[in-house]
């Protein structure tokens, strides 16, 4: 029985993960953070970002409809604000092509209560009326313009607190994946995430259960999962040379800074270590070059879409079909834990 504990840091015992069922395979999903364009070296600030982005939402939305893919977009405030936005990918959530839900990114998101900084960057840094605020005015303006009910969330920058599966749960959510399994963001003063667990879990509040969907990454190499122990326990500048022995290495599933062979080898793993849901996940303002690290040119670009072609077509060749928010809920109703 999972018992209650209304808080996604708490991790759950292993006898308490949601695990597939015998004749099941894995599901995969794309999680895609939709949202401004922003300096991401720069001071965080309430002004100053851009929407340039918006309109390569539409080509996203075709590649994804022409590989039978629903992604589900994590709509932040100023993409519900942007009627761009709402055109494209209401068209497409109402043709049944894609998925809406939410994504937090405090410092633009009204009200403007908190000082604007690195701590408070993380929702669940803020106090708890100012975060319930926050997100009732995102799920109010998402219902409103969209036309549905976000029953999914990300805290933008990973930023749990201990209070939000209660406050989630209270507002209508029901599927949460901001848990980013394998990372460590204390430093900055957010969530440390390292030893989370990839399986999901259900999270029990007094307002109902909130079932967390961590996003995917696994650890490679001669080690195999007891890597994660090593990988956290040597510093960031040996990371690359214990990558390059093959001893342990971190991959996301990301086209972010991950070579499609490498989140080939991490689907590999993942079916191999059973678990139910591949979560994806990239930010909407790759889609268009120079907004991020990752998509600097024309040439970036193409290869990020490329990176799509090799991993969904090695998905396909495992086996591993696209799920949805919904579909994901309702494994985890059958297959919750004895």
């Amino acid at each position: 029985m999972v018992q209650p504990t209304g808080n996604f840091l708490a991790y759950p015992a292993t006898s308490n993960l949601i695990e597939l069922g015998a004749d099941e395979m894995p599901r995969f999903w794309v999680t895609i953070d939709t949202e401004e364009d922003f300096d991401w070296t720069a001071p965080f600030t309430r002004t100053g970002y851009r929407l340039a982005s918006v309109p390569a939402l539409a080509d996203c939305q075709s590649y994804f409809d022409g590989a039978a893919v629903r992604p589900i977009y994590l709509v932040d405030w100023p993409i519900v604000t942007d009627d761009r936005a709402v055109e494209i990918l209401g068209a497409a959530r109402q043709a049944g092509r894609c998925e809406i839900g939410a994504q937090l990114h405090p410092w633009v998101t009204p009200p403007h209560d908190e000082e604007v900084g690195a701590r408070n960057s993380y929702t669940g840094n803020l106090p708890i009326d100012l975060q319930r605020a926050k997100m009732t005015a995102l799920r109010d303006a998402i219902r409103d313009r969209f036309a549905v009910a976000p029953t999914a969330y990300r805290a933008g920058r990973y930023g749990l607190g201990p209070e939000t599966a209660t406050m989630l749960a209270e507002l209508g959510f029901r599927c949460d994946t901001s848990v980013r399994a394998g990372f460590d963001y204390r430093a900055g003063h957010g969530p440390n995430y390292r030893d989370a667990p990839l399986k999901p879990w259900w999270v029990r509040t007094r307002h109902g259960a909130v079932l967390e969907v961590p996003v995917t990454t696994v650890f490679a190499g001669l080690f195999g999962s007891a890597g994660r122990w090593l990988y956290h326990r040597t510093s960031s500048n040996s990371h690359a040379a214990l990558a390059r022995l093959g001893l342990v290495e971190r991959i996301a599933l990301t086209p972010e800074g991950i070579p499609a062979e490498k989140a080939c080898d991490a689907i590999d793993i993942a079916v191999e270590a059973r678990l139910p849901v591949l979560t994806f996940s990239f930010h909407s303002p790759s889609l268009q070059p120079g907004n991020t690290p990752y998509v600097r040119s024309d040439a970036d670009l193409a290869l990020f879409y490329r990176w799509w072609d090799t991993v969904l077509n090695h998905l396909a060749r495992r086996g591993i079909e696209p799920t949805t928010v919904e579909e994901i809920l309702e494994m985890g109703r059958r297959n919750i834990a004895r």
